[in-house]
């Protein structure tokens, strides 16, 4: 079963499935520090990962991508948990707290992309982000592009491709 629910701001909350402790809502501006918070941690644990960007250009970063992108965060207790920024047809970034990961929230922000795709939805990843690659290959993306870095990190990366069943090719 499918619930959806009212945040005090008024922002009305996505469905999820009932008794996950989750919800879903809009992001807004005031959910860049906790969101870069997460965005952060995961730049500080990955080791081959070059941090190119201090705070205030990751909350500028974030800011824009809540201004010009669908945003959706991932909430429970009142604790940011997890979201991903996208617009419909390419995702710019999928991130879940260290501590929450491997809870199926990934998927629900996921599914909650896809739900809105217009048909495909493209996104950029590392090759040497495994855990990441994994994921999406489980989710029904496949590999459709790769280049040896060409991104402001220098990093070899690979597109991944998702096709909503039904959609011509």
């Amino acid at each position: 079963m499918i619930i959806a629910r009212t945040v005090p701001s008024g922002t009305p909350e996505m469905p999820v499935p009932e008794g996950t402790g989750l919800w879903l809502r809009s992001g807004t501006p005031q959910d860049v520090a906790e969101i870069g918070e997460i965005l952060r941690e995961w730049v500080d644990e990955t080791p081959w990962f070059p941090n190119l960007h201090d705070r205030a250009a990751d909350d500028a970063f974030l800011q824009n991508l809540i201004e010009t992108r669908v945003v959706t965060v991932a909430r429970a207790d009142d604790v940011t948990l997890g979201f991903i920024a996208h617009d419909g047809a390419f995702i710019s970034c999928l991130y879940v707290a260290s501590a929450e990961r491997r809870r199926g929230i990934g998927r629900v922000l996921l599914d909650s992309a896809k739900t809105q795709a217009t048909g495909t939805l493209k996104l950029w990843t590392f090759q040497a982000n495994l855990r990441a690659r994994a994921f999406y290959a489980r989710e029904g993306f496949v590999e459709t592009a790769r280049t040896p870095g060409n991104n402001e990190e220098q990093l070899p990366d690979v597109e991944l491709t998702w096709t909503q069943k039904g959609t011509p090719p």
